[in-house]
């Protein structure tokens, strides 16, 4: 079973690589599945206490984890039974990193679309790469808001676009799951601690979602979204389990 040495070393190995946040990643999922079932809840149980104990480079690794068990999951054929086995073991910081079910509200995706087709009159193409290509910052706030997931993609990886703006789509409201979650899949905006509280304090969020990005929040951040009666419960009751976890470090 990993001991919180064994976790360290994991934490610096996955901290000291280069090529980015797609190549921590894909290096966490394939130490997950080459662990056991209970030996790969015992390992995230001791990178989170390695966390809120102030060893920095846990919190690279810590993303990793998060965003494998969400991306990645295919490649980890026990996935699914974690939440179980940390359940069993009493690990309740593993537990909660694992949520289901619908957001805590849902924007009707006719309702989005029509939306959609009033804002923009042009083909699905047309805006994709506009929104890629724009250099006009006016044109690409308007083009953020689409619920089409595609053309924000194409947003996210457009040069001039800002982390003002980030934020903005990552708290708007109403909005569909998709454009969200296209936010927390992209590498260069998932890491900024603004986006990730932006997205988890968003109802809209899909919760298996959202419980992946709270363990990454701040302690201010998790005290205040554990009292937010507008998020999903699954969040809030995460947000009480880490704080608790986060007292003996103090």
């Amino acid at each position: 079973m990993p001991s919180q040495e064994d976790a360290r070393q994991t934490a610096l190995h996955l901290a000291s690589l280069t090529g980015g946040d797609d190549v921590t990643r894909l290096a966490a999922a394939r130490l997950l599945s080459r662990l056991s079932p209970v030996d790969a809840t015992e390992l995230l149980h001791e990178i989170v206490a390695l966390v809120y104990g102030g060893f920095e480079p846990a919190r690279v690794s810590l993303s990793a984890f998060t965003r494998a068990l969400e991306r990645e999951a295919a490649q980890i054929p026990y996935a699914p039974q974690l939440r179980r086995i940390a359940h069993i073991a009493d690990l309740p910081e593993v537990e909660t990193m694992f949520a289901s079910g619908p957001a805590a509200q849902e924007y009707d995706e006719d309702a989005a679309k029509r939306a959609d087709a009033k804002l923009f009159t042009q083909s699905l193409g047309h805006l994709k790469v506009e929104a890629r290509l724009t250099r006009n910052p006016d044109q690409l706030a308007r083009l953020a808001v689409a619920s089409n997931p595609e053309v924000v993609r194409n947003v996210l990886i457009n040069p001039r676009l800002t982390e003002e703006l980030v934020v903005r789509i990552a708290a708007r409201r109403p909005a569909r799951p998709e454009p969200l979650v296209e936010i927390w899949h992209s590498p260069r905006w998932s890491t900024r601690p603004a986006v990730r509280r932006a997205l988890a304090f968003n109802p809209y969020l899909p919760p298996d979602v959202g419980t992946k990005i709270v363990p990454l929040l701040s302690l201010a951040d998790l005290k205040e979204l554990s009292r937010d009666n507008g998020v999903h419960e699954a969040l809030r009751e995460q947000a009480r389990v880490l704080l608790q976890v986060a007292r003996p470090a103090r």
